[in-house]
């Protein structure tokens, strides 16, 4: 034999919709004290590896992009 619910979903008392902002708002709150923020070193650093990154990978595309460039213009010139 198979348990079965007694309550089905639709015979549940529904909630307004009043109380859901405040409650996700809450709940936010409440997680967002939970992460363990980094320090101001560590910020700096990290912001410091992402432009690197950043440039690195703008200079990467910028000369692939006029190499192919010349490549088409070669050509059909």
């Amino acid at each position: 034999m198979t348990a079965t619910r007694t309550e089905s979903p639709a015979s549940r008392p529904s909630k307004g919709r009043g109380g859901r902002p405040l409650r996700f708002v809450r709940e936010s709150v409440s997680e967002m004290r939970k992460v363990l923020w980094p320090s101001r070193s560590e910020l700096v650093t990290y912001s410091i590896v992402v432009i690197v990154f950043v440039v690195i990978m703008t200079a990467l595309v910028a000369g692939l992009d006029i190499g192919f460039a010349k490549l088409v213009l070669m050509a059909f010139g």
